[in-house]
């Protein structure tokens, strides 16, 4: 029945895939862990071993946190901090305007502050392009700073850092991104990406940078300790300020396994105690009532405080996430909200430009490349997200600007769109670049656009091939609709956190019927799925209406559809009921 499934498009233009694993397996680990076997399966399809079950369903920090020390320039870094706190030297932090810069640096602060430290932190608009410039490293001089550390960049900005180390300032690189053969003269890299490391702790290379500043702040801790620091005063709690990590790495969608998914697991277990003023008050701005999930903070909360650096003012998500007081929080988280509503509506411009674009042309390689002369900088990024969904292309999204062009790239699997930007960087294309396996930014001259165009699509040709690539749905099993319940749906949970390398489970109930649907909210389909052997179950389509998705739900007359999607909890009204997501059909 799978093989017959597989081989047709879905109505929704898709593949199904149903996910293999070994039988044997999933049996032995159901057994070992007293879990249902559809669960187990789960897990022996994603690689979790028999012996990593315990740390990938309850993963604790203390578990999988290696010493910090095993990343080169680790100890070193860390030793000039904490020499800088204890001799209250000026310390000047630049971080990023995305979600995870913004954790980053906001970590940074309030550790310093929990100390007495007084830090400079600088947040770049989009205008002075990403990471720090010698304009920076300036400012700083002149407020006498004796140690920078960049968060969520660095790695690759050889002309500002190291003039900043030749100007007798310390520079501490705490980062993330690809790194190149070489990298800055500066006092410490800290990179779980850096070529040099060794491979022993394999999954810190998913990290976010704030996790990797949370490492390094564990390091210097640890280090202050030694040195006496706290014999007269309190130990910052470091574990309170998971909230930021959790925020942080969902946000960067970085594989949610290893040490991840405890940071997720954790920070949300810390979030859900509502300490941060800033959490606090944008959640309520967001209308969520309850605790947050990773698809909260993906969705909901993560969109809101990129708003500022795409749209606003770049600084305004670190300073919510540092805010002292309630009063602050809540303006702060307002004029987030209001950011990301313009957000949306600049996004909505520039994404319909680019599709009109792509589908008015012919394309000659496997990628999605656009630009345009009035694109705001500020949603490339977004846009590039969605054209690659809509296309299951890369993306390429550019902003041409006075001086220079500015661009965002998104990926699919099998195409490392990092190692693409540094290869065009390297060969003189870009000016500037880097990113990771899914996600990159870059800038080149107007006059190598075209260039750009060719070296981007014969790379992607190289590793995609020229066919049309259909998107794939992955289904983790083929489930009835009797079987769907609310123990199903707890057990399901264990799985959590779900992003990126963890999706939510998705499973086919094969042949059901279609009943009372209709249009709901914003565009949503709302059914009823019913058998013929019996039950009955919720389910909605989400922004479906006008999808041909949609349009099979809607004007279904009777027939038999195969249905994939996940199962949730729908709570109302104190009442917990179970649904079905619908994502996709094939009539059967």
């Amino acid at each position: 029945m799978n093989t017959a499934l597989e081989q047709d498009l879905s109505i929704g233009g898709n593949i199904w895939k149903f996910v293999s694993y070994n039988e044997n397996e999933a049996e032995r680990i159901a057994a070992k862990y007293n879990l249902p076997i559809n669960i187990a399966a789960i897990l022996v399809s994603r690689g979790i071993d028999i012996n990593e079950v315990d740390n990938f369903l309850y993963p604790k920090i203390q578990n999988l946190m290696p010493d910090p020390a095993c990343l080169k320039d680790m100890e070193k870094g860390a030793s000039r901090i904490a020499d800088a706190i204890e001799k209250k030297e000026q310390i000047a932090v630049i971080g990023d305007y995305d979600v995870d810069g913004a954790t980053s640096s906001s970590l940074l602060k309030l550790f310093f502050q929990s100390l007495d430290c007084n830090i400079l932190l600088h947040i770049p608009e989009r205008e002075e392009g990403y990471g720090p410039n010698r304009q920076m490293v300036d400012d700083f001089l002149t407020h006498d700073a004796k140690l920078l550390i960049t968060a969520d960049c660095g790695t690759t900005a050889f002309d500002a850092l190291e003039y900043a180390q030749n100007q007798g300032l310390d520079v501490v690189v705490i980062d993330h991104h690809e790194a190149e053969t070489i990298l800055p003269k500066v006092y410490a890299v800290i990179n779980p990406k850096r070529l040099d490391e060794d491979d022993n702790y394999p999954y810190l290379k998913y990290m976010a940078a704030v996790g990797v500043v949370f490492m390094t702040i564990v390091c210097v801790n640890r280090e202050l300790r030694k040195r006496g620091y706290y014999n007269h005063r309190p130990e910052p709690k470091l574990l309170s300020w998971l909230d930021l990590v959790a925020l942080g790495t969902v946000c960067d969608v970085v594989p949610l396994l290893g040490l991840n998914r405890a940071y997720v697991r954790q920070g949300l277990k810390i979030m859900s105690l509502r300490q941060n003023k800033g959490i606090t008050a944008l959640t309520d701005k967001a209308s969520l009532s309850s605790a947050p999930t990773a698809y909260h903070l993906g969705y909901i909360l993560g969109p809101r405080i990129n708003a500022g650096g795409r749209v606003g003012e770049a600084s305004t998500g670190s300073r919510l996430l540092c805010a002292a007081d309630e009063t602050t929080a809540a303006l702060l988280a307002e004029k987030l909200d209001n950011f990301n509503a313009q957000r949306k509506e600049i996004e909505a411009y520039v994404l319909l430009r680019a599709i009109e674009i792509l589908e008015g042309t012919p394309q000659s390689y496997p990628i999605a490349y656009v630009y345009g002369n009035d694109w705001h900088q500020g949603v490339i990024g977004i846009v590039a997200g969605k054209l690659k969904e809509r296309y299951n292309l890369p993306a390429f999204v550019m902003s041409i600007e006075e001086d220079e062009v500015k661009g965002s790239a998104r990926s699919v699997a099998g195409l490392n769109i990092g190692a693409l930007i540094m290869a065009a960087k390297e060969k003189g294309i870009l000016t500037k670049g880097g990113g990771h396996h899914m996600a990159a930014g870059f800038s080149l001259q107007k006059e190598k656009l075209e260039e750009f165009r060719k070296f981007a699509g014969e790379y992607a040709e190289k590793f995609l091939g020229k066919e049309k690539i259909n998107p794939v749905i992955e289904i983790d099993g083929i489930i009835s609709l009797k079987a769907i319940s609310i123990e199903l749906s707890d057990k399901l949970s264990l799985l959590e956190p779900f992003g990126s390398a963890n999706p939510e489970p998705k499973f086919m109930i094969p042949s059901v019927k279609i009943i009372k649907p209709a249009v709901v909210g914003s565009g949503h389909v709302r059914c009823i799925l019913t058998t013929l052997e019996g039950g009955s179950l919720k389910a909605m389509a989400f922004r479906s209406a006008d999808t041909e998705l949609g349009k099979a739900l809607l004007n279904n007359r009777g027939t038999s559809l195969n249905v994939v999607g996940t199962i949730r909890k729908d709570s109302w009204m104190g009442k917990t009921q179970i649904q079905f997501i619908i994502e996709d059909a094939k009539e059967g």
